[in-house]
């Protein structure tokens, strides 16, 4: 009976192997890093992200303002109960709240932070 030269080859995971592949990946990773370099500072990299996330934050919040007041707008117009035209009122009154609060943090970051630039009031 032969036996199949497959099923007789086992895997072998030497010390050599290992090591090899470990020396192998450290090196490379050097390769793979991005220079930190690139950036003025930690945190001007971090406030233009936040400035990034709020810009994207409020466009989706802008849109979404917009597609649920046209909805209890049409439900306030159309509707002959009068429970759901208080409730329409309601939401569109918690809409605009809500959009002008999250204006306004944008208006406090962008005008009221820089006099307080370095921890101290610069007018």
């Amino acid at each position: 009976m032969k036996e199949n030269k497959i099923t007789k080859h086992k895997a072998r995971h030497g010390i050599g192997k290992t090591l090899y592949t470990a020396f192998l990946s450290v090196s490379l990773s050097a390769v793979l890093v991005t220079p930190a370099l690139a950036a003025d500072t930690v945190w001007a990299k971090a406030a233009e992200i936040m400035k990034d996330v709020y810009n994207q934050i409020l466009l989706i919040s802008t849109i979404a303002a917009i597609v649920t007041a046209s909805v209890a707008l049409l439900l306030m117009n159309f509707s002959k109960s009068g429970k759901t035209v208080e409730e329409s009122r309601t939401w569109i009154k918690r809409i605009v709240i809500t959009w002008a609060i999250l204006n306004g943090l944008g208006f406090i970051m962008s005008y009221i932070t820089p006099f307080f630039s370095g921890g101290q009031w610069t007018p």
